[in-house]
C-alpha cells in the first residue's frame, strides 16, 4: 500500500496533467459543433473497426456449427431432388395409368457425417466417418460429398463406420454415359487420386470428351444420375469389343470433410430379390443331401434286417 501511495505522490503532477487534458477535451468537445463532429466520427470508425475484428474472430469460432447446419439443409435439399427425380420418373412411366399410388413413400434419404479418418495412398483405400449403426448406416450404403460418388459403406459400429473409398483396385461402381443408356463399370487402377477408368461401355455408343459419368441406378447403393467423373479421353482396354474411358473424377479425395450417406428404404427388398436364386439353390442342395442321406439310412436298415 505504501508502495501505491509513494507511486501516486512521484507522479502527481501528471496524474494532475492527464487529468486536466481530459477535462480540456470534455469541454472542447461539449462546446464546439465542429470538433464535436470530428470526435464522433472518429469513435465511430475505431469502435467500428474494433466490432468489425471481433465479430471476425467470433465468426470464426461459430464456423463449425454454422458449416454442420449447412450440410444439414443441403442434405435436405438433395433428399428432396432425389425423390422427386424418382417419383418424376415414375409417373413418366405410369402416366397412363389411372391408378398410380400417390401416397408411395420418399424411397431416398440422406445421413450427413463428418470424415474422421482418411487416405489416399493405399491400393486399397479407406475413410471413417462418424455416423453408425445407430444413426441408420448400413453395410453397402452408398456414400457421396457435394460433388459426387466417394465411396460405400463397409462396415459399421455403433457410432462409426468404415467406407470402402471410390480409390479402391477392388471395387467396382456401376455408372453410364450422361443422358444414355450406355452403362458400365468404374474402377480405380491406382497412383492418381484424381483419375478412374470406365470400361464395358459398348462400341457403338457415341461419346465427347468432356461428357460427364454418372451413376446407373442399378444398384440399390446410389440413385441413377449422381456425378462421378469427366471423360478425359479413350484408352486402350483389356476387351476390345468395348470402349474404356480415362475419367477425371469429380470429388477431391484428399480434401474429403463432410459426405451423406444414401439411404435406400427398397434396400434390403432389392438385395434379397438379388440373392433369391443362390438361397434357393442353396436350400435346393441341403434338400438334396438330406434325401441322399435318408436313402442311405434306409438301405442301411434293409441290410441289417436281412
Amino acid at each position: 500500500m505504501r508502495n501505491i501511495l509513494n507511486f501516486i505522490i512521484r507522479y502527481s503532477k501528471w496524474f494532475v496533467f492527464t487529468l486536466y487534458v481530459v477535462v480540456s477535451c470534455m469541454l472542447l468537445v461539449d462546446n464546439n459543433v465542429y470538433q464535436q463532429s470530428v470526435y464522433l466520427t472518429s469513435a465511430n470508425r475505431v469502435t467500428g473497426g474494433v466490432f468489425g475484428v471481433w465479430s471476425q474472430i467470433t465468426g470464426y469460432f461459430h464456423l463449425k456449427s454454422i458449416n454442420e447446419s449447412l450440410q444439414v439443409t443441403n442434405a435436405d435439399l438433395q433428399n428432396q431432388v432425389l425423390n422427386l427425380k424418382s417419383r418424376l420418373a415414375e409417373l413418366q412411366s405410369l402416366r397412363d395409368d389411372s391408378t398410380v399410388n400417390q401416397s408411395d413413400r420418399e424411397r431416398f434419404g440422406y445421413v450427413s457425417a463428418a470424415v474422421i479418418n482418411n487416405n489416399t495412398r493405399h491400393p486399397k483405400n479407406f475413410f471413417t466417418i462418424n455416423r453408425g449403426r445407430l444413426d441408420g448406416v448400413r453395410p453397402g450404403m452408398g456414400v457421396v460429398d457435394q460433388n459426387g460418388v466417394v465411396g460405400i459403406v463397409n462396415v459399421t459400429g455403433d457410432h462409426l463406420s468404415r467406407v470402402i473409398s471410390l480409390l479402391n483396385e477392388t471395387q467396382v461402381f456401376s455408372v453410364k454415359l450422361k443422358g444414355t443408356g450406355f452403362a458400365g463399370t468404374l474402377t480405380w487402377r491406382g497412383n492418381d487420386p484424381a483419375v478412374g477408368y470406365v470400361e464395358e461401355i459398348p462400341r457403338h455408343a457415341r461419346y465427347a470428351i468432356g461428357d460427364t459419368i454418372v451413376t446407373s441406378g442399378f444398384s440399390t447403393s446410389f440413385p441413377e444420375g449422381i456425378p462421378v467423373g469427366v471423360v478425359l479421353n479413350r484408352v486402350h482396354g483389356r476387351d476390345d469389343s468395348f470402349f474404356t474411358f480415362k475419367v477425371r473424377l469429380t470429388s477431391d479425395f484428399k480434401a474429403l470433410s463432410s459426405v451423406r450417406v444414401i439411404k435406400d428404404i427398397y434396400k434390403n427388398e432389392i438385395d434379397s430379390l438379388a440373392t433369391f436364386d443362390d438361397i434357393e439353390k442353396l436350400v435346393t442342395g441341403k434338400k438334396k443331401d438330406a434325401d441322399k442321406k435318408k436313402d442311405a439310412d434306409t438301405k442301411t436298415e434293409v441290410k441289417n434286417n436281412q
